[in-house]
Parts: structure tokens; C-alpha cells; sequence
């Protein structure tokens, strides 16, 4: 693994992105910065850091053994890993919210954002970005996140925890295919409000209850309506409310 340690950088995706522009890179290189500046979430959210109080990084795969038609496998492998990384700390109630917000019981504590590249020949490359709020207190602006230190009041070595979430991740991929059905087993068990009649909310600002019965392969989240229809949205359909 290549380690890239940053002070601060806009965001630790879009350096990644710069650097396979001008260098070839080895697979699972790294790029950790204290500060991201302007970090990217899903749906065009903001992840904005605290100096030196969380974690922001971002990983290259290069060789993926993923195929286009499952490319979602790779948000469950990743969300996976960090489910994992955190269990290895004793951390309870660790969930994934789909797509892949991870919750300590309903309060966000980390993100991932994965921005692929499919060449003509379909080969896939991956630049995977990974925010884990560690030791910030202060969520006045962000009422549903929070931070494992303010959750469980541990503190954790950032260096470590990143270490360990890239091995387990290198491990699931070189693995690929062989443990793909495994990782969706696991990313299922730890679903967030599955099997749970939930609200959520669609495009035009509509309310509707509904439970939460699987991820399609394709990251479609499948609900069972009210009058028992089983109906799959994409990412910007909906969102859960709770």
C-alpha cells in the first residue's frame, strides 16, 4: 500500500483523480488528509471535517475483479469493511443505512463515496472515499450525524483504523468472486431498518410508509408497500426518514 499523508486538500477524491492523470498508480494507493475542505457525499452532500478530528481518505483500485453489470458489490464490500473495522473496536449497533451511510444506532459516523471509471473495454477503475467522524463534538448543523468518540466516548487511533479498513478491503477484492454472495449476506444483516415499516419520502416531497425488504444487485433498494406491492428505487428516488 502507498500511503499519501496530507495536511488538507479540497477533497481526497479529486487528488486521487489528479494523480492518476499524471502517474500510474499502484492499486490501494492512499491519500489520508487531516482536512478536507470541500469533501463530497452522496446526492451532492457536503462532508466538511474538523481540523485533525476525523478521518478522511480516499483509496485507488485500478484492477478490480468487478464487473460492470455488479458494480454495486464494490459499496457493499466497502461498507462491509468499515462495519467490520468498527466491530474490531467492540462498537455496538453499527449499521448501514442504504446506500452506504454507516449509523451508530440512527446518527451518521461515516460516509463513503465511489466514483468509477469504465473504460470502452469495460475494465472499471475506482477511486473509493471514506469519511469517518472520530473525535468531533460539535454537530449543530448536522443533527443526524455524530461521532464515535461522542457515541461510545473511546478514542481511536485514526492511523490504525484506516490501516485496517484498507486491509480488509484489499482482502474481500482479491477474494472476488468467490465471497461475493458472503458480502451480501453480511451487508443485509446489518441493513439499516430492514424488515421495519419505515417513512420515507420520494423526488416530489411525497411521504409514504413502507418496509425495507432487500438491495438489489443492481443497488436498487427494494420496499414492500402498504397495499403489498414490492416496488425498487434508484438513489434520487427516495430517501428514508425514518
Amino acid at each position: 500500500m502507498n500511503l499519501i499523508k496530507l495536511n488538507a486538500t479540497p477533497s481526497t477524491n479529486d487528488y486521487l483523480k489528479q494523480l492518476t492523470v499524471t502517474d500510474t498508480l499502484s492499486d490501494f494507493t492512499v491519500v489520508w488528509a487531516d482536512v478536507q475542505t470541500q469533501g463530497k457525499g452522496q446526492r451532492g452532500a457536503k462532508w466538511v471535517t474538523q481540523e485533525a478530528k476525523n478521518l478522511t481518505f480516499s483509496i485507488f483500485i485500478g484492477n478490480s475483479k468487478l464487473h460492470i453489470h455488479d458494480i454495486f458489490t464494490l459499496n457493499v464490500i466497502v461498507s462491509n469493511a468499515i462495519i467490520t473495522a468498527l466491530h474490531d473496536l467492540n462498537l455496538t449497533n453499527i449499521w448501514v443505512k442504504w446506500p452506504n451511510d454507516i449509523l451508530s444506532y440512527n446518527k451518521k459516523i461515516a460516509g463513503i463515496l465511489i466514483e468509477n471509471t469504465i473504460s470502452a473495454s469495460g475494465k472499471v477503475k475506482s477511486i473509493i472515499g471514506i469519511g469517518i467522524n472520530i473525535d468531533q463534538t460539535n454537530f449543530d448543523a448536522f443533527p443526524q450525524a455524530s461521532s464515535i468518540f461522542k457515541q461510545y466516548d473511546i478514542k481511536v487511533d485514526k492511523e490504525q483504523l484506516l490501516l485496517r479498513i484498507v486491509d480488509i478491503i484489499k482482502n474481500k477484492i482479491n477474494h472476488l468472486p468467490i465471497i461475493t454472495e458472503d458480502e451480501w449476506i453480511f451487508y443485509h444483516r446489518y441493513l439499516f431498518r430492514k424488515d421495519q415499516l419505515s417513512v420515507f419520502e420520494d423526488m416530489n416531497g411525497t411521504t409514504f410508509n413502507g418496509v425495507i425488504k432487500q438491495v438489489n444487485r443492481s443497488g436498487q433498494l427494494q420496499v414492500e408497500l402498504t397495499n403489498h406491492d414490492l416496488k425498487e428505487y434508484n438513489l434520487k428516488d427516495i430517501k428514508l426518514i425514518y
